[in-house]
């Protein structure tokens, strides 16, 4: 239910008792102050903080319950302030789908609008898939083994450490080697789980019950849900007695969200969110939001190229960027001068430097991007720099589509569970969900966490061990991008991968001494365990157990000792898992997963064949820019893209001259090596575009702060123009040749008109008005406007500034003390910007600019009804000071407009601006507010 904002808030101005104006600021204040403190968390909110938050506005409104309004009126009012400043109600809407050449013709960087009639499916920031209910031990939110003593199926489970303990850990001396698959086949897995899924832990380091710190605590306290120790003698660090582990952000609306976003008859138990896109479609290389994209991209090249390392180079190819943000939390040469550091590298997904080896495969892909790039920018000279950015983006999408599952995933499930799961492809089918599912990303795609091998090997051109290279442990190479770049490059270590055997996945010999005693530690022993981190994460996701999923993939459930030695060979593992866990039903999806026996030809057990298959599927059928469906390429480009493979991709982007035919296969040098002029090759001429002459017009008109692209449609040729991060399209989006010109001007890119605030929108539940608190200095414009730079603000607060419609700023802590001065209370911001119109690039040298068409400080007196609305923009009266930067002295209402609930009239409410303070106390303010 909907209603007014006026119907929450009458107490301010019609009660003439004292009592109802306290208690009516004490409600703004609250009101206020959950604003702030709400945008300054980085991750969203965890639901006990949530939670208490919502019984506080109730009891104020009981408070006042003599002013008859309803005790559920503010939950409607609280449920919109959340929902806008957590960043909820972006996801909560539908997105907008343009419907152009552009879209038709190129995926969107967030997945968004892959499906049209259900836009978010498979798109960034959105909930995981869900194929099971899961099992939370309150139903909602609390993951098995939250609560001390609780039963499941009439027994404790056990501590996930004591699961390492007793059937996983291995160690590094007694692993089994892969004698078909190389370790370039785990490197992929690990590199294309990356493309798929990323879960947020929650951002927060401290619990929202009591600020207990998660580093420190071993209390199980939202979102700390530590490891705890499987004995006395199972120590992880000299100062804890147990392994912090963070719980994965809920997403929105789930959980106990739920109960403030609108969920009010059915609650929805906690689900996670997948911060990437869900398709196969080289995120890696471009990041899944338009930010990240951005950052990426050389946009000052006309050859569509990314951004690449501008201080290494390996033998003249190119590195990844470094991150922005020093210093990074990488390892450094221990030899290297203090001064010069290597910091972690940059790329579409975060973890690129997680493993030198995984940062390889990122560089590789970027280095084929510009190689793409140039190459497709000579064939058609005529195409705009966007053009060859997005056709090279959908060849390196549809090359990652292509290995993964032709060359990969058979390998993994075995050519029976591919066929049986996976199939032929038989077009694009949009009743088909591709988002990826909880349970593939949390425990069946974690299977090659098994074999993983314990040493990393550098080879020279002959494949043989390098004196100036010795092996290296796997702690070793965690988060040491300087590896490859003050030791030898590129090229050895891709040696190393290709002939080096993977580990064996055996039941008795799961995840090594190197995972499970020394994950990212880069030189000592550290405290972190993979393999409890993964079994603690399928508890914190609500994961059903290992019996549950065999019954939906339609295998048997297994009951007894006896099921289990028909799925499950060895038998002392067996008898240690029925013993630790009692009951068959309670086994942890992903251990029962990956103690299976292997099938034919494969690397997992027939339950995880059974769910990668499934999702494989979804996400090739569910994708309208799959690679083989029709009007995504040419039938001759198909043809090309056909040829390509991993050994080719080594091959044109590193010194290497020989590789396997199939990278994935192990073989010895040189006898299972062909030279690299004997690797098919793509002809880019599938991709040269020769226009009639009928379909020519002069070459479109570039736009300043944003570009074009080319495309036919139904036999028209059309540019179709885009804005670059921080501008707004004005103008026509989409242009067509007719009778040789263009039918319409080109648009124009402009900055500002993002931050514009529509103050008609409260009634859907936007609050316009209470849009920043000003603590910063107002600079004057060049029409007089008033202006205020955000250059110095968190890359964070920017990225929201000029994606939202509105946003939180912080006050300063002068004005917070100026206002308790004042005898107003400190939480109450003292200036809010009401409206923000276009943007003065003159004053900050970029778009990073706000005008300010009405601002004013909030006086400590009590509000008060008005009936007028300022019309149009205004600005404020500008005072230049000794240091030549305007300051401002603001004197216009702020508004708040709303639509009532019965009549829907409109009513606003004006704050009394005048000042009724001292000199002194407006000198006070101005002294310490705007500096």
């Amino acid at each position: 239910m909907k209603i007014s904002i006026l119907n929450v808030l009458p107490f301010t101005y019609t009660s003439p008792k004292h009592r109802y104006q306290y208690n009516g600021r004490r409600a703004l204040n609250q009101c206020f102050y959950l604003l702030c403190s709400l945008h300054q968390r980085t991750a969203t909110m965890a639901p006990a903080q949530l939670l208490a938050f919502s019984r506080n506005p109730e009891q104020e409104t009981q408070a006042v319950s003599q002013t008859q309004t309803l005790a559920k009126d503010p939950l409607w009012l609280l449920e919109a302030v959340i929902a806008n400043v957590s960043g909820c109600l972006p996801y909560m809407l539908p997105p907008k789908c343009p419907n152009n050449c552009m879209t038709s013709k190129y995926r969107h960087i967030t997945g968004a609008c892959n499906n049209r009639e259900h836009p978010r499916w498979g798109a960034s920031n959105t909930a995981l898939a869900r194929w099971l209910p899961p099992a939370y031990e309150d139903g909602l939110s609390q993951p098995k083994g939250w609560n001390h003593g609780f039963l499941h199926n009439g027994f404790p489970l056990p501590s996930v450490r004591e699961v390492t303990r007793k059937i996983i850990e291995v160690s590094n001396e007694d692993v089994t080697e892969d004698e078909l698959h190389s370790e370039i086949i785990i490197v992929w897995g690990q590199y294309i789980d990356h493309d798929l899924a990323f879960t947020p832990q929650s951002g927060n380091r401290l619990s929202f019950q009591g600020e207990v710190n998660c580093q420190l605590t071993c209390e199980n306290q939202d979102p700390c849900f530590p490891i705890q120790p499987s004995s006395c003698t199972d120590t992880f660090s000299t100062s804890m007695d147990c392994m912090p582990f963070y719980r994965s952000s809920p997403a929105c609306t789930t959980g106990h969200q739920g109960v403030l976003l609108g969920n009010l008859s059915v609650l929805t138990p906690r689900q996670q969110i997948n911060s990437l896109t869900s398709f196969l479609d080289a995120s890696t290389v471009y990041g899944s939001t338009t930010t990240a994209e951005h950052k990426l991209r050389n946009l000052t090249s006309k050859e569509g190229l990314l951004r690449t390392n501008m201080h290494y180079f390996d033998n003249g190819r190119e590195y990844l960027p470094f991150v922005d943000k020093v210093p990074s939390p990488c390892a450094q040469d221990p030899k290297a001068d203090k001064a010069e550091r290597i910091e972690c590298f940059t790329a579409g997904d975060t973890r690129s430097s997680e493993v030198i080896s995984l940062a390889a495969l990122h560089t590789l892909w970027l280095r084929e991007h510009n190689r793409l790039a140039r190459a497709l920018k000579r064939l058609n000279p005529h195409w705009s720099s966007e053009s060859v950015y997005q056709e090279a983006r959908k060849i390196v999408g549809a090359l990652h589509q292509i290995i993964t599952l032709r060359d990969y995933i058979p390998k993994i499930i075995g050519p029976d569970a591919f066929n049986q799961y996976v199939g032929p492809y038989k077009g694009y089918n949009p009743t088909v969900n591709p988002t990826v599912a909880n349970v593939f990303s949390t425990a069946a795609f974690r299977f090659a966490h098994a074999a993983i091998h314990p040493v990393i090997k550098r080879l020279n051109t002959q494949y043989q061990d390098d004196p100036n290279l010795p092996n290296l442990q796997l702690h070793e190479v965690f988060f040491t991008p300087w590896r490859l770049i003050k030791e030898g490059g590129l090229d050895p270590l891709l040696r190393g991968i290709l002939a080096t055997p993977a580990k064996l996945q055996v039941q008795d010999q799961l995840l090594n001494e190197e995972l499970t005693k020394k994950l990212f530690v880069p030189s000592t022993n550290g405290s972190l365990d993979l393999a409890s981190l993964d079994l603690q994460r399928g508890r914190d996701h609500g994961l059903p157990g290992y019996n549950d999923w065999r019954e939906f993939c339609d295998l048997p459930r297994l009951r007894t000792e006896s099921d289990f030695i028909t799925v499950m060979e060895n038998r002392t593992v067996v008898r240690k898992i029925m013993d630790l866990y009692r009951n068959p039903n309670n086994i942890d999806v992903w251990l029962g997963g990956i103690v299976e026996s292997l099938l034919p030809n494969a690397t997992t057990g027939p339950l995880f064949a059974c769910i990668i298959g499934k999702q494989m599927k979804a996400l090739r059928d569910g994708d309208r820019f799959w690679w083989e469906s029709s009007n995504v390429f040419t039938e001759a480009q198909r043809r090309e893209l056909g040829k390509y493979s991993l050994s080719r991709l080594i091959c044109d982007n590193t010194g290497l001259t020989e590789a396997p035919p199939d990278a994935f296969i192990l073989g010895k040098f040189p006898k299972d090596f062909e030279s690299c002029a004997n690797i098919p090759s793509m002809d880019l001429g599938a991709w040269q575009e020769t226009l009639q002459p009928e379909l020519t017009c002069s070459f479109p008109a570039r736009v300043e702060h944003g570009d074009f692209v080319y495309c036919l449609d139904a036999g028209k040729l059309m540019v179709t123009y885009s804005c670059h991060q921080g501008y707004k399209l004005f103008g026509e989006e989409q242009l067509t040749c007719t009778k040789g010109r263009w039918n319409a001007k080109p648009p124009t890119c402009q900055g500002a008109s993002l931050l514009r605030f529509d103050l008609t929108e409260l009634s859907r539940g936007v609050i316009n008005a209470l849009a920043a608190d000003i603590s910063l200095p107002v600079i004057k414009g060049e029409k007089n406007e008033c202006c205020f730079c955000i250059l110095s603000f968190p890359d964070k607060l920017q990225a929201n500034l000029i994606t939202i419609q509105w946003s939180w700023l912080r006050a300063s802590n002068k004005a917070t003390e100026a206002a308790a001065e004042e005898g107003f209370e400190a939480r109450v911001p003292r200036y809010v910007v009401s409206s923000i119109g276009t943007c003065c690039r003159s004053f900050c040298g970029v778009w990073n600019a706000i005008l300010v068409t009405s601002c004013s400080p909030m006086h400590p007196s009590q509000p008060h009804i008005g009936s007028h609305l300022p019309h149009g923009p205004s600005c404020c009266e500008v005072q230049e000071k000794e240091d030549k930067i305007a300051r401002t002295s603001c004197t216009l209402p702020v508004t708040i407009q709303a639509a009532t609930r019965h009549n829907h009239s409109r009513h606003v409410i004006v704050v009394n601006l005048k000042e009724e303070v001292s000199r002194k106390s407006q000198k006070r303010g101005s002294e310490r507010n705007w500096t």
